[in-house]
């Protein structure tokens, strides 16, 4: 057996297990992820979050292609010990544990790449801590439908890709919002072919105030269950928001869930319009375990 050196963190509740391996040489299974995660006898997380330099990983190499500076490749790995390719709040939590264990600086005004399996991204510091730049998105989840335990009938959904699989659910009301029991995985129809997160979303009344729309989300996420905070989830719930909207909806949102309040831009590039999410990312204690 060996040591593992950890850290717990959390970004608006959505909570990780972070650790260094700058040299590739740490490879826990699904079941070892599982059990690191397990909240009756492990650490309890929805994920794990290996740092590793992009050089010395295989999917790092697509990265480095990219963009030469993303040193670092973020390794995630849901609850369940699957794959993941992206988390909007993990990135923010694993830019702090990067920068608070020394491994890369950040100053205000700079930007610091990260490696992921959807691609690079960007983040920089802001006023609520951090923001990440998510790059494209695309609808190309078309439009199943989705049953949730406790709602009464099928749902129309909308399918969203921001580097990860989404399907947003618009509900009429806070009610419906809380009644929904998301411990039992939501039913889509057509299932995707690489899973999804669900989102269930309720508009606030008004939607839009001093400029910034305003929406209330749950979600199930794909290999984790139920999270207080899902990052891509946000931005993909305001983005299916504003499509439904029309013309006229804002691009920017506060997204409130369980665990707290993000913020969503969505912006022009010379590749097409990119989306950020941004947010507070705290470091909670660390530990070590025998793995």
């Amino acid at each position: 057996m060996a040591t593992l050196q950890f850290t717990k963190g959390h970004g608006t509740g959505n909570d990780f297990v972070l650790f260094a391996d700058p040299d590739g040489e740490i490879e826990l299974t699904a079941a070892q992820i599982a059990v690191i995660c397990d909240r009756h006898f492990g650490v309890g997380a929805d994920g794990v979050l290996r740092a590793v330099r992009s050089r010395n990983i295989p999917e790092g190499a697509a990265a480095l292609g990219e963009d030469a500076a993303a040193e670092w490749f973020m390794d995630y790995h849901n609850a369940d010990g699957s794959i993941a390719e992206m988390c909007g709040n993990g990135i923010r939590v694993f830019t702090h544990f990067l920068i608070e264990r020394g491994l890369a600086s950040l100053e205000p005004g700079e930007t610091l790449a990260i490696g992921t399996r959807s691609g690079v991204r960007d983040v920089q510091r802001n006023a609520t801590g951090f923001q990440a730049d998510l790059g494209r998105w695309s609808l190309d989840g078309g439009e199943p439908t989705v049953r949730a335990k406790e709602l009464p009938v099928a749902r129309p959904g909308l399918g969203i890709n921001v580097g990860n699989p989404h399907v947003v659910v618009a509900l009429a009301s806070d009610e419906e919002l809380d009644s929904a029991d998301l411990s039992y995985i939501p039913i889509v129809d057509p299932v995707p072919v690489d899973g999804a997160n669900v989102e269930f979303v309720v508009a606030a009344d008004p939607l839009v105030n001093d400029g910034i729309g305003r929406i209330r989300m749950r979600v199930h996420e794909r290999g984790s269950g139920e999270t207080l905070s899902c990052g891509t989830g946000a931005v993909a719930a305001a983005l299916a928001t504003r499509h439904w909207a029309g013309d006229g909806a804002p691009n920017q949102w506060r997204v409130d869930v369980a665990g707290g309040t993000v913020g969503v831009r969505m912006f022009p590039t010379e590749d097409g319009e990119h989306v950020s999410l941004s947010g507070p990312a705290e470091l909670v204690f660390e530990g070590a375990l025998e793995v």
